[in-house]
């Protein structure tokens, strides 16, 4: 799986630093703190506080950022959305998938995803979620960048990433978020030859408490990794067979090969 998308840097092209500046307070939000203080934004984004309140003021002119008078905060304002409609990257692939997706939802009961390797970690380019499912827990959704060691769509790409762009990865950082991540490099690499071997991962409590996720690869025409798919519910609602093989691997594996023979070669 390689990645097109990167602009080659140029010698002699000079970068642009009230630029860089500005992007650093857009990607200082997340979805877990999407509203910030001018302290907070100006540490995150390694500015002090009059540079980043005129940044601030003039993203906001353009509606890239909004302001809370009353909590005197900022969060990302309407003018992101509008750019939405305009990104390219990975079209083709949510467009086939997202039928597909909804589907799996309403026959396992589960929240699908839809995931592909981008920057040594796994980035979220759709997401459904399943309609009798209410956890009160913070779900990955599109634009969500979470590590490769955990979560059964991530660690599916892991395995099968070429071996010289998996060993980037296995140097870290490699966070653990329960007592069921894997952080050692040597495990790790253990598991994803298992987990290449029999073609799908099945991810117990490592992400978040109580959450389970079983994922699958998705392979072009051409043999090559594109995407991953998974699904996600609460532990003890995944069904084992008498192999411990989880009850919704065939649906998977088959939705899989759908959004595979659907891409274009």
């Amino acid at each position: 799986m390689s990645e097109k998308n990167s602009i080659p840097r140029k010698k002699g092209v000079p970068r642009v630093r009230a630029v860089e500046r500005a992007i650093a307070i857009l990607r200082a939000f997340s979805a877990a703190e999407n509203r910030l203080s001018l302290s907070d934004l100006a540490r995150r984004a390694g500015l002090d506080k009059s540079t980043a309140r005129r940044l601030l003021h003039t993203l906001a002119t353009n509606e890239l950022i909004e302001f809370d008078e009353q909590k005197q905060t900022y969060a990302l304002g309407p003018g992101i959305l509008l750019l939405v409609p305009a990104v390219n990257f990975g079209s083709e692939l949510r467009d086939i998938s997202a039928p597909i997706l909804a589907r799996l939802a309403e026959i396992t009961g589960a929240t699908s995803f839809l995931w592909t390797y981008f920057h040594g970690q796994a980035l979220c380019l759709d997401r459904v979620k399943a309609r009798d499912l209410h956890v009160d827990t913070q779900w990955s959704a599109v634009g969500t960048r979470i590590p490769l060691n955990c979560a059964g769509g991530p660690r599916v790409l892991l395995a099968n990433l070429p071996p010289e762009e998996r060993a980037k990865v296995l140097k870290g950082p490699l966070p653990r978020f329960t007592e069921n991540t894997q952080t050692d490099p040597s495990l790790l690499e253990v598991a994803v030859a298992e987990i290449r071997r029999r073609g799908w991962e099945f991810a117990v409590d490592d992400y978040a408490h109580g959450l389970s996720g079983l994922g699958v690869p998705v392979f072009n025409r051409a043999g090559e990794l594109v995407a991953s798919i998974s699904i996600t519910t609460l532990t003890p609602q995944f069904i084992l067979d008498d192999e411990g093989k989880p009850r919704d691997l065939p649906v998977m594996l088959a939705a899989a090969a759908e959004i595979g023979a659907r891409l274009q070669p």
